[in-house]
């Protein structure tokens, strides 16, 4: 043991004190992130960085893989006003990039002015799904235990703020959905006639052993993915709100999907019943801007 002080900065504190960092030559982030705006790892990144450059100390990035590649960028925008520490900058759902980028990118358009290090990887390639990179797979959280949930998280995880257990307390989280006063079957033949690409859904009963709905039946649907190069999981996400809203519009809690899906404009044209893919083609102005700033801190 080496009677270092440990600290989390998931609970009562969100980023570090004055206190924790006195004495400090530098801080170390190397953390696995999961590509998604809205995992917090990144967010604690940000806080953190800007911890460092308050006390002047050097801020170290050692760099990992995304796991949902670095190429694929999808999904809302987070609108500014929104930030949050489920938002911590302007981010689509996926936003195809390595921490070291984001953390440069933080650094700069935050004007946070830390003495930043990225450590970049040797042999990386931007394609590269996590299963494709030679590394062992480490559980990131434990909700996220397979490649299939991480590329499923940034889609699911949309609902997860309203009144929908995404599996939390089962096998299979993120893989399933469901509530106690959804019709599966009915979800079901919505969804398929959809059309979505590169998933399948199947009807599913389950009962959580912790979170919400905990020892309650709930019944939904089971997301099998059959092809993740086809997948865009933050516009399924948005048809599975959709879906729900039109089936269930006096059950289902839209309004908590605010904080995770970024935009009140999706959030008001999914309660409007307009059409998933006119709502995404509404988005792309702000995700190619994105892009265009993104081009700039790209090591890779």
């Amino acid at each position: 043991m080496t009677g270092l002080p440990v600290y989390s900065l998931y609970g009562d504190s969100l980023r570090p004190t004055g206190a924790m960092l006195d004495g400090l030559d530098a801080l170390v982030f190397d953390i696995q992130d999961i590509g998604v705006r809205f995992y917090t790892y990144i967010t604690t990144m940000g806080y953190t960085l800007e911890s460092a450059a308050d006390k002047g100390i050097a801020f170290y990035v050692l760099d990992r893989p995304n796991p949902l590649n670095s190429l694929s960028v999808q999904g809302p925008v987070l609108e500014n006003d929104l930030q949050s520490f489920t938002g911590y900058f302007p981010l689509p759902v996926r936003h195809g990039m390595t921490v070291g980028e984001l953390a440069e990118m933080f650094n700069a358009e935050k004007a946070i002015g830390a003495k930043l290090h990225v450590i970049r990887m040797r042999g990386y390639k931007r394609g590269y799904w996590f299963d494709e990179t030679g590394l062992p797979w480490v559980n990131p959280s434990p909700n996220i235990r397979n490649m299939d949930e991480a590329i499923l998280y940034p889609g699911v995880a949309l609902i997860e703020g309203a009144n929908v257990s995404v599996g939390r307390g089962t096998d299979t989280p993120f893989e399933v959905f469901g509530a106690p006063w959804i019709n599966a079957e009915n979800l079901l033949a919505y969804l398929n006639s959809r059309s979505l690409k590169g998933v399948r859904f199947f009807p599913v009963d389950f009962m959580p052993e912790s979170s919400l709905f905990k020892s309650r039946q709930c019944y939904g649907l089971r997301i099998v993915v059959d092809d993740r190069n086809a997948l865009d999981p933050a516009f399924m996400g948005i048809e599975i709100a959709s879906a729900l809203h039109y089936l269930y519009p006096e059950e289902f809690q839209l309004d908590k999907t605010l904080p995770l899906i970024g935009s009140r404009k999706v959030m008001k044209a999914v309660r409007d019943g307009i059409s998933p893919q006119f709502i995404a083609s509404q988005w792309q102005q702000d995700l190619e801007r994105f892009i265009e700033m993104r081009e700039r801190y790209l090591l890779y």
